[in-house]
């Protein structure tokens, strides 16, 4: 069944340099995903700070590269900048959690060529580095509910607040019990 699956991105990859560089803190996360981007083909190297990131570029520069944005050590445009000066021609996604539109374009001008919201399955994420330059992206199929996007949005703000519902409530401009209503809620689809 796995490889029914992984034929057809297999097929879809250039041939060539197949080296791919995955970033991210998450290591349960960057373990997963490193297989199943193996089982698809890919030469995949791990790292999990911008520190090694960077020493995996200097090693040897991947023709791909999947940065997470906010690593415990850093920020994932640090690596994003050290594999644009170290090869120009390879092509690089930025994963998060955290998008926001300042950090989006500032990774496509260090040369992202994409900006995923997690959680991103892999056939996104291979789809996205195979994706011709020029040509713009198909729209998702199922894009989230502006509920769900306010939703998690004050999940994150909640979550950064470290679980304090009158901090969170402060920062959102929002009456505290307004918020205690909303987070005893479930998630909107």
């Amino acid at each position: 069944m796995e490889n029914e699956a992984a034929t057809p991105a297999r097929a879809q990859l250039p041939q060539g340099d197949r080296s791919l560089l995955l970033v991210d803190d998450d290591k349960p996360f960057l373990q997963r995903f490193g297989r199943a981007l193996e089982q698809r083909g890919f030469d995949v190297t791990t790292a999990d700070s911008v520190a090694e990131g960077v020493a995996a570029i200097r090693a040897k520069a991947p023709a791909y590269a999947v940065v997470d944005m906010r690593l415990s050590d850093g920020n994932g445009l640090d690596v994003i900048e050290a594999l644009r000066q170290a090869r120009a021609d390879s092509r690089t996604i930025v994963l998060t959690g955290y998008g926001n539109i300042a950090t989006a374009v500032t990774a496509v001008k260090l040369g992202a060529i994409d900006y995923l919201a997690k959680p991103a399955d892999v056939d996104e994420v291979i789809s996205a580095l195979m994706h011709e330059t020029g040509n713009r992206a198909e729209p998702p199929e199922n894009p989230m509910s502006a509920d769900r996007v306010r939703w998690e949005h004050i999940q994150r703000v909640y979550e950064l607040c470290e679980r304090n519902v009158s901090e969170t409530a402060r920062r959102l401009s929002m009456h505290r019990r307004t918020l205690q209503r909303i987070l005893a809620k479930r998630a909107p689809r």
